[in-house]
């Protein structure tokens, strides 16, 4: 018994007596421990965060240029481009007509306008002499002669001198009938006394004197009906055989395109198909 208690007594004085310098290292395990829980929960909560952003800014393991439906994807709330989208050229070329009838209507606008186009292609081809008479002589005389105030095969005779005329009148010229717009030449040297838009019924009308043919005699010759602004002359200017004076027209008094072509000697008319006839060479 007593052996017992003198071992109880030294396992009791072997423990280490209970207070608050004993307590110190249990406290600061505790410390310890809570810490890194601590730092945990927060490295953990920073990744969850982080680690979104990062992957979706993260470029693509995929090769070639990513394309709209991708981007938008990822950016729903932004407008992207692909690199690669360009712009689809289109091929309606201004083609706006949807319905049968407009397309109809279409084509046949655009046929009118090719059937003007060429109709004034052939027109210039039919006269290619008118433009280049525009711009000084015609090659259809030489200073000196008297030629006639035509084109060979450009017009037709019709009403003569003396043809008969309402209230006993007689017609004191030549009608050259021809379409509107055939030049008009001088038909002879000579200089322009009258330059008119309205000679009485001869309307447009141009008056040349001739004093190289003259001699002792006045000759003139007129040239009426003209084509309204063609007049290529005026009062003062003299001109040679061959000259462009204007285009026909039927301006005045008459009844188609015609040119009205007289000739005076002393102030007198004559027959000017005779005069031509004695005189052209």
């Amino acid at each position: 018994m007593a052996a017992e208690l003198e071992t109880t007594e030294k396992t009791i004085a072997a423990r280490p007596p209970r207070g608050p310098q004993n307590n110190r290292p249990r406290v600061r395990l505790v410390r310890s421990i809570r810490s890194v829980a601590i730092l945990s929960a927060v490295g953990a909560l920073v990744t969850a965060i982080a680690l979104p952003a990062f992957a979706s800014s993260a470029p693509a393991t995929q090769s070639g240029p990513a394309t709209t439906q991708q981007l938008a994807a990822v950016h729903a709330q932004s407008i992207v481009v692909a690199s690669e989208a360009t712009s689809a050229p289109s091929a309606r070329s201004g083609f706006t007509a949807t319905t049968p009838q407009e397309i109809a209507q279409k084509k046949a606008d655009e046929a009118a306008k090719a059937a003007a186009a060429k109709a004034a292609e052939e027109a210039a081809a039919a006269r290619p002499a008118t433009a280049s008479v525009r711009t000084g002589m015609a090659a259809i005389a030489q200073p000196g002669q008297v030629i006639y105030p035509m084109a060979a095969g450009s017009y037709t005779l019709t009403d003569g001198y003396g043809a008969a005329r309402g209230g006993g009148r007689i017609h004191t010229g030549q009608d050259f009938a021809a379409p509107a717009g055939t030049p008009i030449y001088a038909a002879a040297d000579g200089c322009v006394t009258i330059s008119s838009d309205s000679y009485g019924g001869y309307g447009q009308t141009i008056v040349l004197d001739h004093p190289a043919l003259s001699g002792a005699n006045q000759i003139s010759t007129l040239y009426g009906h003209m084509t309204a602004g063609s007049r290529a002359v005026q009062a003062g200017q003299c001109v040679t055989a061959g000259q462009y004076l204007g285009e026909v027209g039927s301006t005045g008094w008459v009844s188609g395109s015609c040119l009205h072509f007289e000739v005076w000697v002393n102030g007198t008319t004559i027959d000017p198909l005779a005069w031509l006839e004695a005189n052209v060479r």
